[in-house]
């Protein structure tokens, strides 16, 4: 050890006690973005504090349990099977329908794809070049998904609602289409695709049809049971061949725990991975991960058996009505609109009068956290369970916020300057423009300066410079994951 180089971080040659580990972990955590307050909407889906605590408890039960053989830890595979068959049932499968327990929408996605791919290959072999056609709303899952399967995605665009454009969809359609993909609903902007169209057309053309409810899937069929307009978007539309859902975001589950559900067993087969010549033994994985905890698993069986029908459809009411109370307020206060007609708690707000991303500066000084879009420039909401005795106060900063940014002149100048000179950077040294803009941003970050983003959002938003952000966000993150000195 003592002849190796020392890096920045040297491994450490004796173990300290566990009080100093404690103390280093909640020292800097303490700078993290908080969320108990309710005051961040989204990325944490957080129940009530009795349901929490069960939750984590049953968590801990497995948190050492790895059911990559699933002979030893077979409760872990029971408590899936029954998880994916009461999902299976809220999303109207039949008997037929089988899935699994991933770690996330992404793997779920990932398989849907994979599970394309591999039919395509069995079953139409003519095919060299597989395409999937997705909404250009589509989470960026499904673009990653193609990267790693080779596989080239073809968005379809969007109506004026920002739905899917069905008209489109018959000419997009070619001989290398193996998937269709619909959002129930997309993450920007909180709309249900039209999935009966997409499935009848999806099952006229023999092309199997992924529905993205990972957001909706724990929300949308209660909403329906409470009388709420919800567009058909599940098994009960023959066309679909899968479903995700992401038990971790409205399930209200712990991270990280998703559902894949197939229309049948032999599509399934596809997702599986066997090698047999392994001298370590015979291998086989049901989903992407081989080692996982089985905490996440058996907490998702945990929270859907602590709630039950009852308990989301009184979540979902309070939640569906709090969002209705917020975009009602928002579409009250001059210069801003809800953004087209989102079917559920999720959806996004624009301004034609004012910087929309000075706004969520502002916002965001005052403790909220909100995300943001493009296409239209955009603040997000996921409104949630920790939300709801925070609507009021919300609406109050919000206008208050706005009234900030119009009267607000000097930093109107300042982040209109502060864009043409990146543009200007841009332009005469792309490269050294994205080294200043990434290193600022991670500077920013690690000082726990969230609001600090219209500039940024503004460059994203400017076509002029539209080629340059892959790069900057490659340096940002290249930066990001990097000992800090």
């Amino acid at each position: 050890m003592k002849n190796m180089k020392k890096s920045k971080v040297q491994f450490p040659e004796k173990g300290i006690p566990p009080e100093e580990v404690l103390s280093q972990i909640k020292r800097k955590k303490s700078s993290d973005a908080e969320w108990k307050n309710g005051k961040m909407f989204g990325f944490v889906y957080h129940p009530d504090d009795n349901i929490s605590r069960v939750i984590q408890e049953v968590h801990n039960l497995y948190f050492f349990e790895n059911p990559i053989n699933p002979t030893f830890f077979n409760s872990i595979i029971h408590f899936e099977n029954e998880t994916v068959s009461m999902v299976s049932d809220l999303l109207n499968g039949d008997k037929q329908v089988v899935g699994n327990v991933t770690s996330g929408g992404t793997e779920s996605i990932f398989l849907a794809v994979k599970v394309a791919r591999d039919r395509a290959r069995k079953e139409h072999p003519e095919i060299s070049k597989p395409e999937i056609i997705v909404p250009a709303s589509a989470h960026p899952a499904f673009f990653k998904a193609a990267h790693f399967l080779d596989v080239s995605p073809v968005a379809l665009q969007l109506r004026d609602d920002l739905r899917v454009d069905i008209s489109l969809l018959p000419t997009t359609i070619t001989k290398n289409t193996i998937l269709i993909v619909g959002s129930a609903p997309s993450y920007p902007h909180g709309v249900v695709d039209p999935i009966e169209e997409m499935g009848r057309i999806a099952k006229e053309n023999d092309i199997l049809f992924h529905v993205d409810a990972c957001l909706g899937g724990f929300m949308l069929p209660f909403a329906e049971r409470l009388g709420y307009a919800i567009p058909v978007f599940d098994f009960r539309v023959e066309g679909v061949t899968s479903i995700s859902a992401d038990i971790h975001k409205y399930g209200y589950g712990a991270k990280g725990a998703s559902i894949i559900l197939y229309r049948n067993a032999g599509l399934r087969r596809k997702q599986f991975f066997v090698h047999a010549s392994w001298p370590g033994g015979l291998f086989g994985s049901p989903t992407l991960l081989g080692t996982k905890s089985g905490g996440p698993s058996v907490a998702a069986w945990t929270v859907l058996k602590l709630l039950g029908q009852n308990g989301y459809l009184e979540v979902t009411k309070r939640t569906l009505e709090a969002t209705r109370q917020i975009q009602k307020g928002i579409n009250a206060i001059n210069g801003l609109k809800v953004v087209s007609n989102p079917e559920m708690s999720v959806f996004a707000f624009t301004s034609e009068q004012n910087d929309i991303y000075r706004i969520g500066d502002c916002l965001g000084a005052k403790g909220w956290y909100l995300d943001r879009i493009l296409s239209p420039n955009g603040l997000h909401l996921n409104v949630t369970w920790s939300n709801l005795d925070n609507i009021e106060a919300f609406l109050a900063d919000l206008e208050i916020s706005v009234v900030e940014i119009r009267k607000s002149k000097l930093k109107k100048v300042i982040t209109s300057y502060s864009s043409k000179l990146t543009n200007t950077l841009f332009k005469t040294s792309p490269e050294k423009a994205i080294e200043v803009i990434a290193s600022t941003m991670v500077k920013q970050t690690n000082k726990g300066k969230r609001s600090n983003t219209a500039t940024f959002y503004g460059i994203a938003a400017s076509h002029e410079n539209r080629e340059n952000i892959p790069a900057l966000i490659l340096d940002f993150l290249d930066k990001m994951y990097r000992k800090k000195n």
